[in-house]
């Protein structure tokens, strides 16, 4: 199976999802890593279908992650442009995207032009939220889409326009017989009168694609239809099950971190043994304070040095990719729910 190497960024990722549901922030720090991307996206763009999972990881630009972007009108690209009066009057109902990056498309690129893709990853609990979801993806393709074209200047250069791509994995709330199913979506030429021959990049500029997954356990079968991507992220979606590492083995390979790899393989729940020292050490503070105060203090404690290790991990990581300081303060921020303040002290802990 096509493996790549798993960092010890992830393999932190994954301890502290140990105590998660699924789709906190603690766990979207996971589904975030460029090796977790690298397996989704090989399996649901066509564009990365014959490429490697470790030659998709290097089309990822890392510098392009926002869990920030506001998919409103005019606001969709305010990351990078100015914004303009005449879409931020519409006063229209502010979302924002889960995860927002650029990859590069392999297929139109060449060493004198790069041509990217621009991903948007939607995890979700719920698939029944009171509307379609794939009506909320298209909307948001669009908006995607939009917010390619310049706000500073008054040209609109439409063919300079890429490809967007929506991805969306439900995991709640599934009906019965829509479990375990994936749908593709996107712009189809579908009927010609004449002899008309427009290229399919002229056109080909959405993709969604909706994922459902639905129960702790999957029953699918290897040689099933599109059994090894629903197998992974039911591993992720639905977190630290039994068999949830050697599930995830299968797909990104630890062995290179043996240390933390032996730990792990020996954990009831990723992450299990960090916390029990901090249980232990609560037990004992119990003992003379109360066996139960004692006990919760130790559980806090113990989230408390997760959380610090994968912070730790996290800024090493990015500081390592030549990622800003703003940037990974505000990844701090996004990822923990913590104030700017907090995320500063991290920074500053942990960045010598």
């Amino acid at each position: 199976m096509d493996k790549t190497n798993g960092s010890m960024e992830t393999l932190s990722a994954m301890q502290v999802t140990a105590d998660t549901e699924g789709l906190d922030a603690q766990s979207k720090v996971l589904l975030y890593s460029p090796e977790v991307l690298a397996v989704i996206l090989q399996e649901t763009v066509p564009e990365y279908r014959t490429f490697t999972r470790r030659q998709i990881m290097d089309f990822i630009e890392r510098e392009s992650f926002s869990e920030s972007t506001e998919v409103s009108p005019g606001r969709t690209n305010s990351q990078l442009r100015a914004d303009s009066p005449e879409f931020v009057q519409l006063n229209e109902k502010t979302s924002m995207f889960d995860l927002a990056f650029r990859a590069k498309n392999p297929l139109l690129s060449n060493e004198n032009v790069c041509v990217n893709l621009h991903i948007d990853f939607e995890p979700q609990k719920n698939y029944r939220p009171g509307y379609p979801i794939e009506k909320r993806g298209i909307y948001y393709l669009a908006r995607r889409l939009s917010a390619q074209l310049s706000l500073v200047t008054e040209s609109a250069s439409y063919s300079s326009l890429e490809k967007c791509c929506s991805i969306w994995i439900c995991r709640d709330r599934i009906p019965v017989r829509e479990r375990y199913t994936i749908s593709y979506y996107s712009l189809e030429n579908t009927a010609n009168t004449g002899p008309c021959h427009t290229p399919r990049a002229d056109y080909d500029l959405m993709s969604l694609v909706i994922i459902r997954l639905g129960s702790s356990v999957y029953s699918g079968k290897e040689g099933d239809e599109g059994y090894g991507l629903l197998r992974f992220l039911n591993a992720l979606m639905y977190p630290h099950r039994p068999g949830f590492m050697d599930t995830v083995s299968d797909y990104i390979d630890f062995s290179a971190n043996k240390e933390l790899w032996k730990e792990a393989k020996h954990m009831s729940g990723l992450g299990e043994s960090i916390l029990e020292e901090g249980r232990e050490e609560g037990r004992k503070e119990g003992r003379e304070e109360g066996r139960e105060e004692g006990r919760e203090e130790g559980r806090e404690e113990g989230r408390e040095l997760e959380r610090d290790k994968i912070i730790h991990n996290l800024i090493r990581s990015d500081l390592k990719d030549h990622v800003s300081a703003d940037c990974i303060i505000q990844k701090i921020q996004n990822y923990f729910d913590v104030s700017r303040e907090m995320a500063e002290q991290y920074f500053s802990k942990f960045a010598r």
